[in-house]
Parts: structure tokens; C-alpha cells; sequence
């Protein structure tokens, strides 16, 4: 017999849940300026009142939005249980190929058109974004660079800015041309492995 799981989650986060995949999907269905609060209060069944109070406004929704976006595709996957047993040059392949799945998809595409346009308006909302998503994974990659440059698999004297460095091999201008729309195939796992071996080469990762 079958035994199902209890969701274990409080009535505060099953309304905050509600909220952000009303607001996600009005967002993505018609786009985040035509969406107006009232609106997603209704698909949710919530109140203004609680939305308030969960996310302060249309922007906190965005961001909160994100927030989830990233952990759900796991962008800062070097746990254990995604790397234990690879080689050094595999985690890293490994690593290389998971974001580019997680950002070509057209979902991610259409989250960041939006953060991207609302970055523009709102600087300070630019800069919240960028410590949302941007820094943990980055701080989460140069941690490991330091540690392979201390234990000899890698000979990194600036972890951070090798980092920084795959970040823009990985995703950085096909993402920017994805975009603009300039183009939408993205790069293949093979590809990412022949943009790799340079950085693989220069930086001894062994």
C-alpha cells in the first residue's frame, strides 16, 4: 500500500507558495507590468493584506519569485550528493552542464527578461538581485577553487576571479544573446566541454 507524505509545511508558507505560483505564472502569461496585485490575489485566494505583509509589494514578489527559481533548479548544486565520487574534472563538467541546462530553459529565459527590465528601472532592486542569485553561487565556486588551490588539484593563486571566469565561459554571451534575441540555440554539453579545456589546462585542475 502506498503511503502518502504529509505536506509538513506551515499554513504561513502554504499561503506564501500560493501566492508566488499565482503571481509566477500571471507574470509569465501576460508579463509582469500588465499583472496587477489584484489579479493575483484572485487566482490565489489569498488577501492583499497577506501579500503585503509576505512580500511588501509587486517587486518583493519578483524577487521572492527568483529566489525560489534558483534553489528549485538547485544553481548552487556542489552538495555532496551531486559530486561525491567524480574527479576534479568531472565535478566541474558536471557543474558546467547543469547550469547551462538550468538557464537556457525558456522559463529561466523569461524570469530573467523580467528581472533584468526591472533592474533597469530600480537600481537598488538590481543589487538585491544580484546578492540573491549571483553571489551565493559565486561565493559557493570560489570556496571550492580555494579549497582544490590549497589541496593541490589546482594551481588558482585568485579563486574568485577563475570563478567569475567559468561563469562567462558557461553562460555568460549566450545568455546575453538568448536575450536580445539575437539567437536561441544554446551551447551543447560538448561544446561546454571544448570551452572548458582551456580553463581546465591553464588553471592544472587535475
Amino acid at each position: 500500500m502506498a503511503i502518502c507524505q504529509m505536506d509538513r509545511s506551515s499554513p504561513r508558507e502554504r499561503r506564501q507558495n500560493a501566492i508566488l505560483d499565482a503571481a509566477e505564472a500571471l507574470f509569465l502569461e501576460q508579463g509582469y507590468e500588465r499583472t496587477s496585485l489584484a489579479e493575483i490575489v484572485r487566482r490565489s485566494g489569498g488577501s492583499l493584506a497577506t501579500l503585503y505583509e509576505l512580500f511588501g509589494n509587486k517587486q518583493g514578489l519578483l524577487r521572492a519569485i527568483a529566489t525560489r527559481w534558483s534553489d528549485e533548479a538547485m544553481l548552487r548544486s556542489l552538495d555532496e550528493d551531486s559530486i561525491g565520487g567524480l574527479s576534479t574534472v568531472e565535478i566541474l563538467k558536471s557543474y558546467a552542464h547543469r547550469q547551462r541546462e538550468m538557464m537556457e530553459s525558456p522559463h529561466a529565459v523569461a524570469l530573467m527578461r523580467m528581472l533584468i527590465s526591472e533592474s533597469l528601472r530600480d537600481r537598488e532592486f538590481a543589487t538585491q538581485i544580484y546578492h540573491d542569485l549571483h553571489v551565493p553561487a559565486l561565493e559557493e565556486l570560489t570556496e571550492l577553487f580555494a579549497e582544490w588551490a590549497a589541496t593541490g588539484r589546482a594551481d588558482m593563486d585568485r579563486p574568485e576571479a577563475a570563478a567569475r571566469l567559468f561563469f562567462d565561459i558557461v553562460v555568460g554571451d549566450s545568455m546575453l544573446n538568448t536575450l536580445a534575441g539575437i539567437e536561441e540555440e544554446w551551447l551543447d554539453n560538448e561544446q561546454v566541454d571544448w570551452r572548458l579545456q582551456p580553463f581546465l589546462s591553464h588553471f592544472k585542475i587535475r
